[in-house]
């Protein structure tokens, strides 16, 4: 026997659907069709060419580029996720559910301003006569160049996922039953054991998706490396802004920007695989 078909589900799911076809599948398209095009007279002219592809693939800049982005990016995923461990435990076994969201709404508050005022607000801090150079050269240390440096641009790429990645930590080991820690407590589990062997594989989709996602944003972020990091080895979304001013040559940065999705869509795959996959 036939089953009916139910439009209504259907009909809530179009306004997603119109949403994503919008604003990220059309224009993706585009930005693939201007990949190959043709700048002449510093102006863009359809065409069906490669020559925007060899010449971007085929520079070892550009290869430069791309394995400095996928190694700070990756650098960031795994010390935000280091760092934010210890604080996530706190807030998920030690705080009342009051204070846990308190905690969370705190985490929440720096993304109302603007990261660019917060970036600008590292320069001043991490600058030679600013206040941590201060303080270790009360110490007798220093003082140190940590501007224009990729220790400058990982403190940025902090500053922007820190946040993100002890909440998604905070909501994942909450939600970890408590009678699995009592019963590996009262199996004789020492507590490290039961961190290894309860903790972390229970709250395993929490922690791999606040990695991935310390590794996207930080993967396509500008205002790290260039106001932080000096620009100097251009990441990815500089040499996209470089492209563009040499010669308007929209249809390269295009090509730049392609490679940067494929990458993102590889990665988050994986990580989505990892974060919900079950162990053989």
């Amino acid at each position: 026997m036939m089953r009916k078909f139910d439009p209504y589900p259907h009909v809530w799911r179009l306004p997603l659907l119109l949403w994503q076809g919008a604003f990220f599948v059309v224009p993706l398209v585009f930005m693939a069709a201007l990949s190959f095009w043709l700048v002449k007279n510093y102006r863009m002219e359809p065409a069906f060419a490669f020559d925007n592809w060899e010449r971007m693939l085929g520079r070892g800049a550009f290869w430069d580029a791309y394995w400095l982005t996928l190694l700070r990016a990756c650098m960031a995923g795994v010390i935000a996720s280091l760092i934010a461990f210890p604080a996530s435990l706190f807030l998920a076994f030690h705080l009342t559910p009051q204070g846990r969201r308190f905690a969370l709404l705190c985490l929440i508050v720096p993304f109302f301003t603007s990261f660019l005022v917060r970036a600008y607000a590292w320069q001043v801090i991490l600058a030679e006569s600013g206040p941590v150079n201060a303080v270790l050269g009360g110490l007798g240390l220093g003082p140190y160049t940590m501007l224009n440096s990729g220790f400058g641009a990982m403190v940025g790429y902090m500053t922007l996922v820190l946040p993100l990645v002890v909440i998604f930590q905070t909501w994942s080991l909450a939600a970890i039953e408590k009678s699995l820690i009592e019963a590996a407590a009262n199996l004789g589990a020492s507590p490290v054991r039961t961190l290894v062997s309860v903790i972390i594989p229970a709250a395993k989709t929490g922690l791999v998706l606040g990695a991935v996602f310390a590794f996207i944003m930080t993967f396509g972020d500008f205002v790290s490396p260039f106001y932080l990091g000096g620009s100097k080895p251009p990441t990815l979304t500089i040499l996209i802004i470089d492209t563009t001013k040499s010669g308007q040559q929209w249809p390269r940065a295009a090509v730049v920007a392609i490679v940067m999705i494929l990458t993102l869509f590889a990665v988050a795959t994986a990580a989505l695989k990892a974060a919900y996959g079950r162990r053989g």
